[in-house]
């Protein structure tokens, strides 16, 4: 990100914010695409790295709260997101996630901006998904399975919808009539919709998207047929978990970072029943940066493991105050 080399005159720093609202008008679904598969591809050659994840219970409102932060030493981006999940925000009016992404200048370590981070967390977990279903779902995908209707569904059903030419969307939720909004989505994009049991869904679908808060296995081993490509984006927390283990061991699997996957990922129960190793997992930049072929045949079940770090954070918030400097849409205050 390049910002003006003035900021700071006679000991007054200017800082750059972001709001929520301008976010949503400047940074698109191609915007996050391309900043999150740029970092990906940095983060597997070395260039950019993550910082260890802070993620507590913080023993109120049943909220779990922390910090995601790292280097991107190629687009030059340094800075963290703080933020977490509160449970009880829908009855507020509000979204259960909340985060501020602060970014920071790596020649000085000055702050450079606050961003706004509720919708960047939606359309970069989006991204990702997006990413991986770009490099490693079947060519010919047609049936794109939704298995969550949570907040963050629409930005992947959306996202999902860009990489393939997909005919027929179904879908499955805890909450059947959370689906309608889903169904909705697809209706205005020409496409049937229908929900369906996991086990119909998982048979049926060429790509499979989970998004939930889940703590138990929703997709079986024995469900899922072959070719499949499976995105599980739910998963970022000691003990959630989305799919079989079983699944794990029998896929593929592709992840943004594998330290990360294998702690707090989809991988973790795998690894924790010693059904896959560390160098079973492979960064989704290798496949990016043409280092690993990906998926390498049509029956080949792929899985990616879209964990969220803390610098596809940092990638659409440096997009974010790029273009909204453009625009003339950045505040500007001082300290």
């Amino acid at each position: 990100m390049s910002l003006a080399s003035d900021r700071t005159r006679h000991g007054v720093l200017t800082v750059f914010v972001i709001t929520e609202q301008v976010c949503k008008q400047v940074i698109g679904r191609g915007d996050a695409f391309a900043a999150v598969e740029a970092v990906f591809a940095a983060m597997a050659k070395g260039d950019a790295w993550n910082f260890p994840v802070v993620r507590e219970a913080i023993g109120y409102a049943d909220a779990l709260y922390g910090f995601k932060s790292g280097f991107d030493k190629a687009g030059l981006s340094l800075g963290l997101k703080s933020g977490g999940y509160w449970p009880g925000n829908m009855k507020k009016g509000l979204t259960n996630h909340q985060s501020t992404i602060f970014l920071f200048d790596p020649d000085t370590g000055q702050l450079q901006a606050l961003v706004g981070g509720n919708y960047l967390t939606a359309v970069r977990t989006a991204a990702a998904s997006s990413v991986s279903i770009a490099h490693l779902a079947r060519k010919d995908a047609r049936v794109l399975g939704m298995v969550g209707a949570g907040h963050q569904s629409t930005f992947q059903l959306l996202a999902a919808l860009e990489q393939r030419e997909f005919e027929k969307v179904i879908g499955w939720n805890l909450h059947a009539p959370e689906l309608e909004k889903l169904s909705k989505i697809a209706d205005q994009k020409g496409l049937a919709f229908e929900a369906v049991e996991r086990e119909q869904l998982a048979s049926e679908a060429d790509v499979i998207i989970t998004i939930t808060s889940a703590h138990e296995s929703l997709i079986m081993k024995d469900w899922v047929k072959p070719g499949s490509h499976i995105a599980c984006m739910g998963t970022d927390t000691k003990g959630k978990q989305e799919v079989d283990p079983e699944l794990i061991a029998q896929a593929s699997v592709f992840t943004d970072e594998i330290a990360q996957s294998i702690t707090i990922g989809e991988t973790q129960h795998a690894i924790a029943n010693g059904l896959i190793g560390e160098n079973d997992i492979t960064a989704i930049g290798d496949v990016i940066n043409g280092t690993h072929p990906g998926r390498t045949s049509d029956a080949e079940i792929t899985l990616f493991d879209g964990t969220g770090v803390g610098l596809q954070d940092l990638a659409v918030a440096s997009a974010s105050v790029k273009l909204a400097l453009e625009q003339g849409l950045a505040q500007e205050v001082t300290l």
